[in-house]
């Protein structure tokens, strides 16, 4: 097919990495949000489930919301274009719901992990590769500078090349970058706030195709104020949408 005068046509050999298709993607327009925790247990949780059902009303996908870990077999999770991870904590999963959300990844699924998702499941291989990196410390809430990195992602598409705002700043035991598959979104400058331990290489958002399907993750969230504040449920929503394979 030839592209109109002035396009660019887009082949699978110059697709930018977020537009590329997984393999049998599960069923588009329900989402599963996930938020058991076996550690830390985030006051936000709830303000977070209500603001990923409104996006979810607003951009046209269905939202299910559940603590229980038996939701975690072939045959639900195939219902669902994306689990979300909302501030999980500790270990949330046997093995074999493990296995089962190995086998929905690998089928297509799509992953979003939020906030303290990167504290989560330490002794599972599989889980760290998919969120990308795991939580080491944190300093008191304040507010940071944010450097975007990429413009072109839904996630970040929206943002200027810098974004000031106020949250619970991670610093991760990896550095996301340096793993193949990760495309670094956004990173923190560390000039700007107390208690970043990176070396000034600090990945606050990134995503990747991961194992058959998709993986996004913000460290962003961890107050309730984060859920009311426009820009970072642009943030939130463009993440999903481009865990469920939604992004055009």
């Amino acid at each position: 097919m030839k592209a109109a005068a002035g396009a660019v046509l887009i082949t699978a050999a110059n697709a930018p990495a977020w537009a590329a298709p997984v393999r049998r993607r599960p069923r588009a327009g329900r989402v599963l949000v996930f938020s058991k925790t076996a550690g830390f247990r985030h006051d936000s949780i709830p303000d977070g489930i209500a603001a990923i059902r409104e996006l979810g009303a607003q951009a046209g996908f269905a939202v299910d919301a559940t603590e229980d870990a038996t939701a975690f077999t072939p045959g639900n999770l195939a219902r669902y274009a994306a689990v979300a991870f909302l501030s999980t904590t500790g270990d949330v999963l046997d093995p074999g719901q493990q296995t089962a959300f190995e086998g929905y990844i690998a089928a297509g699924g799509g992953y979003a992990g939020v906030h303290a998702a990167a504290d989560t499941e330490y002794d599972w291989p599989f889980y760290g590769g998919l969120c990308g990196a795991w939580f080491q410390s944190h300093p008191a809430i304040q507010q940071a500078t944010v450097k975007v990195e990429d413009h072109a992602h839904p996630a970040t598409a929206h943002l200027g090349d810098t974004w000031v705002r106020t949250d619970e700043w991670y610093n991760y035991r990896t550095n996301p970058r340096g793993t193949a598959t990760v495309h670094v979104l956004a990173a923190l400058d560390e000039s700007s706030y107390s208690g970043g331990t990176m070396n000034g290489d600090h990945p606050i958002s990134w995503y990747q195709q991961y194992k058959g399907g998709r993986a996004f993750y913000t460290g962003l969230g961890h107050t309730k104020e984060s859920y009311a504040e426009p820009a970072f449920r642009q943030h939130l929503l463009g993440g999903i949408t481009y865990a469920t394979g939604g992004a055009k």
